[in-house]
């Protein structure tokens, strides 16, 4: 989505909730700090170069909440209206990068938060079937089985989450093949996040709740953290 189109699809998202006398809230798109997603050595990702299949991390739009990055190998068109918890629709815009094949999501599951820790991981994006999940290419949650489709919005496919993950809006540059994260779409979940997590988060050494830093590292799950619950 390029960078003015973002702007204009926030501003008629605002503006149509507005008109029906609802106040916008968390189903529209929400504009954040423009983030440039960076490797570990603080260089430039190319989106061209992005390995498919591949469980990688960011943490975006707090410095606290972590997101996945997907490469899905494949065109990924935009998805029909998806509904939040509470029946809230909207319409997710599909993948980004020259194959436009490129999704991010909120690595927080939408039914009881669970989320990639540096000690241990139940959720995690899975090319392959298994014994708890009969879709492949689904991001699954170990914790309760819920599966999400990164293809399509990141849509409930299975188990108790109440929602789709929310989705984190990505801008490539055609140019350079670099891509930013400048906002979400969706049940944002954050405020409940904090919550449930201040404690955790404060013994981690605090500053969660800070924006994300103008270049996000995205780096491999496996090195983000010591262990991935498989099931």
């Amino acid at each position: 989505m390029q960078r003015r189109e973002f702007l204009k699809f926030c501003a008629v998202s605002a503006a149509s909730a507005t008109a029906s006398g609802v106040p916008a809230a968390d189903a529209t798109a929400r504009p954040y700090p423009r983030a440039r997603l960076v490797d570990v050595r603080g260089a430039p990702l190319s989106a061209s170069a992005l390995p498919v299949d591949r469980n990688l991390i960011f943490h975006y739009p707090y410095a606290g909440t972590p997101c996945f990055l997907l490469n899905l190998g494949r065109p990924v068109r935009p998805s029909a209206k998806l509904l939040t918890a509470d029946k809230r629709s909207y319409e997710w815009k599909g993948g980004v990068g020259p194959r436009g094949s490129i999704v991010a999501y909120s690595a927080i599951c939408a039914h009881q938060l669970a989320y990639p820790t540096k000690e241990i991981s139940f959720i995690s994006y899975r090319s392959e079937k298994g014994a708890q999940n009969r879709h492949a290419n689904v991001i699954h949650c170990c914790a309760e089985h819920s599966q999400y489709d990164p293809a399509d919005g990141a849509r409930v496919l299975a188990g108790p989450a109440p929602q789709p993950l929310a989705a984190i809006l990505l801008e490539h540059d055609a140019r350079s093949d670099e891509l930013a994260a400048v906002g979400t779409l969706g049940g944002e979940m954050f405020n409940q996040f904090f919550a449930k997590y201040e404690m955790r988060l404060s013994l981690e050494g605090g500053g969660a709740r800070a924006p994300s830093p103008a270049a996000c590292v995205v780096q491999e799950l496996e090195n983000y953290c010591r262990q991935q619950v498989r099931c």
